[in-house]
């Protein structure tokens, strides 16, 4: 991969040197490591506003690749799809803590998994950090109602918890 950083290399990679803001499209979409789980289906509490994960994929999310089947007309299918930006970055509080745009947002590094640093696309699923393998289909459970059945703690787990 072209943004991977080769040992002894000096060159300060652009997520280290830029802020979102300043990124153009191909860094800043080189910046999702591919895991998959900010399209997990999420529950909020109405009342105090707590996020639960699930297991469940969006009907979008390609369950081998990780990425979305139809990226560029998501929100046409997937109406409450929050695409990203460094606004919303900064406010959702449900971004995985392994997300390399939440992870530059707060000015931490990426992981060692993370595709610009290994280079090879398929290190976030070696890792395990990926939903690869971890998930159920959304079209198989069509309500809502028994989504809490479907509740996981791993997609907001740090790595080595």
């Amino acid at each position: 991969m072209v943004n991977s950083i080769a040992p002894g290399d000096t060159t300060i990679p652009f997520w280290r040197e830029k802020t979102l803001e300043e990124m153009d499209v191909s860094e800043w979409e080189s910046l999702c490591d591919g895991c998959g789980r900010c399209c997990l289906n999420k529950l909020e509490d109405e009342d105090t506003g707590e996020i639960a994960w699930t297991d469940i994929a969006c009907v979008l999310l390609d369950g081998d690749s990780c990425r979305c089947r139809d990226y560029p007309n998501r929100a046409a299918t997937v109406p409450d799809c929050i695409p990203l930006d460094p606004e919303t970055v900064r406010t959702l509080s449900w971004l995985p803590p392994t997300c390399g745009y939440r992870l530059v947002a707060e000015g931490r590094d990426l992981y060692w998994w993370h595709p610009l640093l290994s280079g090879d696309p398929e290190s976030v699923h070696a890792a395990g950090i990926s939903v690869r393998g971890r998930t159920v289909r959304e079209q198989d459970y069509p309500d809502v109602e028994t989504w809490e059945e479907r509740l996981v703690d791993w997609p907001v787990e740090e790595p080595g918890e």
